[in-house]
């Protein structure tokens, strides 16, 4: 009897533990050796972390499950990595002793930025990202927290604010653009539903730099470059410096992130700005290493331009891609479009690809508005949806879409991204065809993408000269 030799398994390593992580893992199964190293304690569903806050969860709710790695057959070793010896494909971890890989992938993810300003050491600045800013936060509200300045209107910094007004504690929010959500939304979609957010309570600081934190006399003051100040935080005559340094305020930056690859700085690993350099396949400059997710530097799927795209829908597809690659397939990653949704009080809203501001820079565009409701208009459950729709003048090709509606958006907004990803273009989508139904659909005689698409082909249409 001929004995039949174990099959030896790749041993592929992958540093990080967020959602490209364990898609990759959840893909290869157990079709190599898997091992997964993180530094944290538990890998957090991030953007839910607002909502704890508010108390529509708890704390726990926040934590992803250590199950899903294991039921993707795949080790988890919780440590932090040191080094990583690219010649012997060694990697060093601070407890752990030394293992080796066969194809390593680098998904260290991303941190927040916080500015090199005055004051930005102080004990009551933060940033949002991990379960110690989480609890933190939280136990600061919990125990009479009085005021909060969040830096940064994007869609971390709109929903921390959010939270904190839901919770009474006095929330001022700073943005340098002259409306919420620039990378979304247009103005001329947002104006209505930025003063709804000022009507619950936030007060809103647009065209605004934070310039400095400081302590003044018996006040605590942030400083903007407009010569405008936001008292934070009073003292009386018995406040020694120590508790100057502890105070009744709180301000949080959320004015974007950067990779997380200090640990390959120096090394032949090519990095740049916004991080790992990536081809379209994952791979980068070193054989068998790989980077996928937020601290990789990609593109833009429509210009080929490098843009920023650190947000988990783009990294969980780089991984799927990857995973698949690994497994013998070719696939390649188109870049990123950067679909993504949010909610302002009771309204939902959600853009992808360029929005009508950012597409002026790189193209000749027309812009068309369709504006229906989310059931047949005699339903009770009738709620007003809207949509801005952007496409190139020249290709007609759709290159951005942003809604906003009393019900959620996202799905809408990945149909868009689908429109963007396969390159449709205005005269395709006023073929669009669509279902409908008295409770999910405005009336069939219309739809929402197919009105917008045929306000921009009417200006794309030329006078006859007759």
């Amino acid at each position: 009897m001929v004995r039949k030799e174990k099959e030896h398994k790749l041993n592929l390593v992958i540093i990080g533990g967020g959602p490209a992580a364990i898609t990759i893992a959840k893909t290869i199964q157990d079709k190599m050796k898997v091992t997964i190293i993180r530094p944290e304690d538990h890998s957090m569903i991030y953007c839910a972390m607002p909502y704890a806050i508010e108390n529509l969860l708890t704390f726990e709710k926040t934590f992803k499950s250590d199950n899903i790695v294991f039921d993707a057959k795949a080790e988890l070793i919780r440590d932090t990595v040191s080094n990583v010896d690219f010649d012997t494909k060694t990697i060093s971890m601070e407890k752990n002793k030394d293992i080796n890989y066969d194809k390593l992938i680098i998904a260290t993810g991303a941190v927040p930025i916080l500015p090199p300003i005055e004051g930005n050491r102080r004990s009551n600045v933060m940033t949002f990202k991990t379960e110690d800013d989480l609890k933190k936060i939280i136990d600061l509200v919990d125990n009479g927290l009085q005021k909060a300045v969040v830096v940064g209107a994007g869609a971390i910094g709109i929903e921390l604010a959010q939270a904190l007004n839901e919770r009474k504690v006095e929330t001022h929010l700073v943005d340098m653009a002259e409306s919420i959500l620039p990378n979304m939304m247009d103005i001329d979609m947002i104006e209505e539903t930025q003063e709804t957010l000022i009507r619950a309570g936030v007060h809103l600081h647009l065209k605004s730099k934070v310039e400095a934190i400081q302590v003044k006399g018996k006040t605590e003051e942030i400083i903007l470059d407009n010569n405008k100040v936001i008292p934070l935080s009073s003292f009386d005559d018995n406040c020694t410096e120590l508790d100057k340094e502890t105070t009744t305020g709180l301000v949080v930056f959320a004015v974007g992130m950067r990779p997380t690859v200090g640990i390959f700085e120096g090394t032949k690993l090519e990095i740049e700005k916004d991080g790992i350099v990536i081809n379209n396949k994952m791979e980068t400059n070193i054989p068998d290493v790989y980077a996928v997710g937020d601290c990789c530097q990609f593109t833009s799927a429509l210009t080929g331009e490098v843009i920023s795209g650190k947000l988990a829908t783009n990294a969980v597809p780089m991984g799927r891609v990857l995973a698949f690659n690994l497994l013998g397939q070719n696939r390649e990653y188109p870049g990123f479009y950067n679909g993504a949704a949010t909610k302002i009080n009771d309204v939902f809203l959600g853009g992808t690809g360029f929005t009508e501001a950012t597409a002026r820079k790189n193209f000749e565009v027309e812009v068309g508005y369709a504006e229906f409701t989310t059931a047949f208009p005699i339903m009770p459950s009738a709620k007003k949806v809207k949509l801005k729709l952007i496409a190139d003048k020249n290709t007609h090709k759709i290159i951005g879409g942003q809604f906003i509606s009393g019900e959620p958006v996202a799905d809408k907004v990945d149909q868009i991204t689908m429109a963007l990803q396969f390159g449709i273009t205005v005269e395709q989508l006023t073929s669009f065809s669509y279902s409908s139904q008295p409770y999910q659909s405005f009336y069939p005689a219309h739809n929402l993408i197919v009105k917008a698409a045929e306000e921009i082909l009417k200006k794309f249409q030329v006078p006859s000269q007759n």
